[in-house]
């Protein structure tokens, strides 16, 4: 049977991030997508020009109708835009504990518009944080998790996963995409090892929702039951190739999406 996998998220009208990019990323990994929207936002390649969220309650409303009726295999959690839909989301999903939770902490638009309020990054980590079956951000977003400056050396991205690590979350994969140099490497780390993924840099300035891409993939193939450092492995070659594939497409003047369904396409 196919699994279903629950992405609560915010919506990108232009579809490269948020729900639409999840909806592609579960789909093209082998899982059925479900989505409860957090907020809506206007926004394009160029950048975000408008946020309207989601009354909290209504967004528990979405994710109870889910569990109410379906299977959920795993869960992708990315915007949640304030302290208030935080608590929603945490208090919704906490009652479902033996679903596997997929954490993207999406703070930072690509063009530097601020999707998270600061009153929420004390939620993240007091609620979401020890929820997370995997954490997945990216350096500048642990930095500001963690209160410091981004890891600019492999030794900081996992010393700061092991201090994410005793947060609560079972794993950090540290994301290197901000790295400087011709390789994006990420690290899968635990409370008892560190595993390095290693990629060649795509030169694109079409990345627009890598990390909602990454994050799905990887929760479509936890929630078919892969062990995590072989969903980390096929989530990582699903998104490198989904960006390699990015300049064919023609979306936009600023930063452009990944091709979400670039294996199925000559």
């Amino acid at each position: 049977m196919i699994v279903n996998v629950l992405s609560i998220a915010g919506s990108d009208p232009s579809g490269g991030a948020g729900i639409q990019a999840d909806i592609k990323a579960i789909s093209a990994n082998g899982a059925f997508a479900m989505a409860a929207v957090t907020a809506l936002t206007a926004q394009n390649t160029q950048g975000v020009s408008g946020v309207h969220l989601v009354p909290p309650e209504f967004v528990s409303e979405q994710i109870e109708a889910v569990f109410a009726d379906i299977h959920v295999a795993a869960i992708k959690i990315g915007m949640i835009a304030n302290a208030q839909i935080a608590s929603a989301v945490a208090r919704s999903i906490s009652a479902h504990p033996e679903v596997p939770v997929i954490l993207d902490p999406v703070m930072i638009a690509k063009g530097r518009a601020p999707l998270l309020a600061p009153d929420a990054i004390a939620i993240l980590r007091e609620k979401l944080l020890p929820l997370a079956t995997v954490l997945t951000p990216n350096l500048p977003e642990a930095a500001h998790l963690l209160g410091r400056a981004p890891a600019a050396k492999r030794a900081e991205m996992e010393a700061q996963g092991r201090a994410l690590c005793a947060l609560g979350p079972k794993a950090v994969l540290m994301k290197g995409g901000h790295l400087d140099g011709t390789h994006s490497p990420d690290v899968l780390v635990t409370s008892e090892s560190a595993q390095w993924f290693e990629a060649s840099r795509t030169l694109t300035q079409n990345t627009h929702g890598t990390g909602c891409t990454l994050s799905s993939a990887l929760a479509a193939h936890i929630g078919k039951g892969a062990a995590l450092r072989e969903a980390v492995t096929a989530a990582k070659a699903y998104v490198s190739a989904a960006i390699s594939g990015a300049d064919s497409l023609s979306v936009g003047k600023g930063h452009g999406p990944t091709h979400h369904f670039a294996e199925f396409y000559d």
